[in-house]
């Protein structure tokens, strides 16, 4: 099929399926446009959890017939009832004639049932259409829902020579203003970020997405791609989940994490048992998970359990140690390396990672570079983690 319009049209269909970003979670992604006699008369998105799909949205926008219509979509047409009806259903009712589908749904309910139920019912179906564009973008819905588990993306900012602080402790501020704006539109497309709690105790951060401090910085379409809302002369902010690992429990109750936890879902996970201390917790509004039978945080357990409270992805945003332990168990997805053009030196100024380090070359965890990006004198590398037997 392959032509360079229905390129065009699939294109279109991916463009607006980013506009859910950070409000259909744990949904997918998915836009629709529907073509007739080569003209687009109808478009949608999945835009918020428990709305209309984009299928049912786009045929709500058209003012035409739709009989003998083209529909593009990035993702299978759902074919059961959850929060609401199948999609399948309305498009068979609309008198659409072909659905063209990117990515087939990994959803048990719907793994290939939808596009078999449009077959059966007349519709010619295209399958895998753009898929590897279509995959792309849903990389944390396919993960969650095949393994009940969250994607993990770590982010770090460091000097030239590789420092993520001066030997005192210093951090603020490595990258520029652009840098740190990029940060907050990704803070907004994920569920949580996740800190150890030196984090915490060095620099008080307050943990959320701060896109009214950015909106200067970033370009109207961007704001669009990353599924931001203005309301009016603002920009609709969404709460991320903070969570802090927390061995001993040594999380300042006067912290800001802390003090705003009952604005802020706010979830401490701790190996301690000392229930007066969590009680003190408690009571400020944080949640607080306590893993059984270990001296400290097993990070591959925690995920499970984030998974289980429907947090479908999380930015680590940690300081050298988390970043190690979450590489050595094996959690990480994707990585974010944000590089200053400057130079800290000094041997005892802390590197991204720490812990023991690998033995050898050939023990390394290995990365497919996805892209790199320049903001103002910063560079942003985005990688892949090929996934290793490093145990």
């Amino acid at each position: 099929m392959e032509s360079k319009i229905d390129e065009v049209y699939m294109k279109r269909a991916l463009e607006l399926a980013l506009r859910g970003r950070g409000r259909v979670s744990p949904n997918p992604l998915v836009g629709a446009v529907i073509v007739k006699d080569g003209e687009i008369v109808g478009e949608g998105y999945h835009q918020e959890y428990g709305g209309l799909h984009a299928e049912r949205n786009a045929i709500a926008s058209s003012k035409v017939n739709l009989e003998g219509a083209t529909m593009y979509v990035s993702l299978e047409p759902c074919c059961h009832y959850g929060k609401t009806p199948p999609c399948t259903e309305k498009i068979i009712e609309s008198g659409i004639k072909k659905v063209v589908v990117g990515s087939r749904d990994p959803n048990p309910k719907v793994y290939g049932k939808g596009c078999k139920i449009l077959r059966e019912n007349g519709i010619d179906v295209v399958e895998d259409f753009m898929r590897e564009e279509c995959d792309s973008i849903n990389k944390v819905f396919f993960k969650y829902i095949k393994n009940k588990e969250p994607y993990i993306l770590m982010k770090y900012a460091m000097t030239l020579d590789g420092k993520i602080a001066t030997y005192s402790g210093k951090s603020k501020w490595i990258t520029g203003e652009k840098s740190r704006a990029r940060v907050h539109l990704d803070r907004h497309i994920y569920s949580a970020i996740m800190v150890g709690v030196n984090t915490i105790i060095a620099d008080d951060p307050m943990l959320n997405s701060r896109l009214e401090e950015i909106k200067n910085l970033i370009l109207e379409s961007d704001f669009e791609k990353y599924g931001i809302v203005k309301n009016g002369d603002f920009y609709e902010t969404k709460k991320v989940t903070r969570i802090i690992c927390d061995t001993n429990l040594r999380t300042p109750l006067n912290s800001k994490v802390v003090e705003t936890a009952k604005e802020y879902k706010t979830i401490i996970a701790t190996a301690s048992k000392n229930f007066l201390k969590i009680k003190k917790y408690l009571d400020k509004g944080c949640q607080v998970i306590v893993q059984e039978n270990t001296n400290k945080i097993k990070l591959k357990e925690l995920i499970k359990t984030l998974g289980e409270m429907n947090i479908d992805s999380i930015i680590i945003e940690g300081g050298a140690s988390l970043n190690w332990s979450a590489f050595e168990e094996g959690i990480v997805d994707d990585l974010q390396s944000y590089i200053a053009g400057k130079i800290f030196g000094g041997e005892n100024a802390k590197s991204p990672i720490s812990g023991l380090g690998v033995e050898s070359p050939n023990k390394a965890f290995n990365l497919n570079l996805k892209s790199i990006s320049q903001y103002d004198g910063d560079i942003l590398i985005e990688s892949e983690v090929i996934p290793c037997l490093q145990e």
